[in-house]
């Protein structure tokens, strides 16, 4: 029983981040926090942990994608060729950078995502007050 009890946490951490992930609502960034915060896991391995935990998330959501139309069937493979290679590529960098310079960096992702998110957000309110 004890231990199902000390892997029980991370897997319903792993599922729930998971499914957010594959729709795009921040799961990565949940990841992050749990690995960092509760698991005990290093910045750098947590953060490459979590450029690999992309793969396996993003080859899952494509099902429930493609049923909703929000694939272009042609670009599809290129797409995913690039991004599986891209998240290697990083997973690897970010074991090799600074642990600072790698809070510095997510900290600047995050900011710029948020303002995106508002003044995309604002654009669509504006657009729909006129129509």
């Amino acid at each position: 029983m004890s231990a199902l009890l000390t892997w029980l946490p991370g897997l319903i951490a792993g599922c729930v981040t998971g499914l957010l992930s594959a729709f795009g609502l921040g799961g990565g960034t949940l990841l992050l926090l749990w690995l960092t915060l509760f698991a005990g896991v290093p910045q750098q391995a947590a953060q490459a942990i979590n450029l690999v935990y992309f793969l396996p998330v993003s080859a899952g959501a494509i099902p429930a994608h493609a049923r909703n139309g929000y694939l272009d069937g042609g670009g599809i493979l290129w797409a995913a060729a690039a991004g599986a290679v891209a998240a290697a590529a990083a997973a690897w960098l970010a074991t090799w950078l600074e642990t600072e310079l790698l809070r510095t960096l997510f900290g600047v992702y995050l900011l710029a995502m948020g303002v995106l998110e508002l003044v995309g957000s604002q654009k669509r309110t504006d657009s729909s007050d006129r129509g």
